[in-house]
C-alpha cells in the first residue's frame, strides 16, 4: 500500500511531523483496515466505507493517512522546491494559488511554492490536531471476549467499559472536504513543477500510488469538486481509465 510504499522511500524525512492515530484506539483498527484492503491492489474497493463504520471517522482516518503521505513526498523534494524555483504557488502555467485561512490571514495573499505549502500543511495540522474537529476518542464500548477485547457499539454488557466519546462536529464534512482540496494542490504542485526531480529520486511509484489512492477515495465520497481537480485532469483520466 501507499504508506507501506513511502516508507521505504530514499527519504523517510517528513515536512512536518507525521502525525499519528493512537494505537489500540478503533481509528487505529480502521487504518490497519485500510492499510490491508489497499495491499490487495484493488483500491476501488480499498477506499469504500467498510459494512457498518462511520463515514465520519473512515473520512478522518483517511486523512489523516493522506496528510502522512504528502507530507513524506513533499519531504523528499524541497531541497527543489525553493524561493526561487518556485516564486509562485502554482500546478502549470494555467493555475496559480494564493493562501488565505480565513483566520490568521483574510486576505488571500501571492507566496512562494515552499510559503504556501509550509501555511497549507501548517493549517492542516492544526485542523487534525483539534479534538473537537477530529476527536480521537469515538463512543463505543470494549467488552472482554475470549478472543480478548472487541469493539461493540450497542448497548452496555457487564463487564464492558464503555465510553461515551466525542461525536464528530456537524462541520466536519466541510473541513475535510476543504482539507482534501488544499492537500490535492501540493499533489498538483509537485506534478506539474517537479516530476523531473521525483523521476531522479525513482519516487514516481510511490507519488502515483500514493495520488491515486487520494483520487480514488475523494471521487468515491464526492469529497472534491471537478473545478478544483483541473490541473491534473488528464492525469485523472488516465488512472482511471486504467481501473475501467
Amino acid at each position: 500500500n501507499a504508506s507501506s510504499l513511502l516508507s521505504g522511500s530514499r527519504s523517510s524525512k517528513t515536512f512536518k511531523p507525521k502525525k499519528n492515530i493512537p494505537e489500540g484506539s478503533h481509528q487505529y483498527e480502521l487504518l490497519k483496515h485500510a492499510e490491508a484492503t489497499l495491499g490487495s491492489g484493488n483500491l476501488r474497493q480499498a477506499v469504500m466505507l467498510p459494512e457498518g463504520e462511520d463515514l465520519n471517522e473512515w473520512i478522518a482516518v483517511n486523512t489523516v493517512d493522506f496528510f502522512n503521505q504528502i507530507n513524506m513526498l513533499y519531504g523528499t523534494i524541497t531541497e527543489f522546491c525553493t524561493e526561487s524555483s518556485c516564486p509562485v504557488m502554482s500546478a502549470g502555467p494555467r493555475y496559480e494559488y494564493h493562501w488565505a485561512d480565513g483566520t490568521n490571514i483574510k486576505k488571500p495573499i501571492k507566496c512562494s511554492a515552499p510559503k504556501y505549502i509550509d501555511y497549507l500543511m501548517t493549517w492542516v495540522q492544526d485542523q487534525l490536531d483539534d479534538e473537537t474537529l477530529f476527536p480521537s476518542k469515538i463512543g463505543g464500548c470494549s467488552c472482554p471476549t475470549r478472543d480478548g477485547p472487541s469493539r461493540l457499539s450497542h448497548a452496555l454488557i457487564p463487564a464492558c467499559c464503555c465510553i461515551p466519546g466525542v461525536p464528530f462536529p456537524k462541520n466536519f464534512m466541510s473541513v475535510a472536504k476543504t482539507i482534501l482540496k488544499r492537500l490535492f494542490r501540493v499533489y498538483a504542485h509537485i506534478y506539474h513543477q517537479h516530476f523531473d526531480s521525483v523521476m531522479r529520486l525513482q519516487e514516481e511509484a510511490h507519488l502515483n500510488t500514493s495520488f491515486k489512492h487520494f483520487i480514488f477515495f475523494v471521487q468515491e465520497f464526492s469529497l472534491i469538486d471537478r473545478r478544483e481537480l483541473a490541473p491534473l485532469h488528464e492525469l485523472i483520466e488516465k488512472l482511471g481509465s486504467k481501473d475501467r
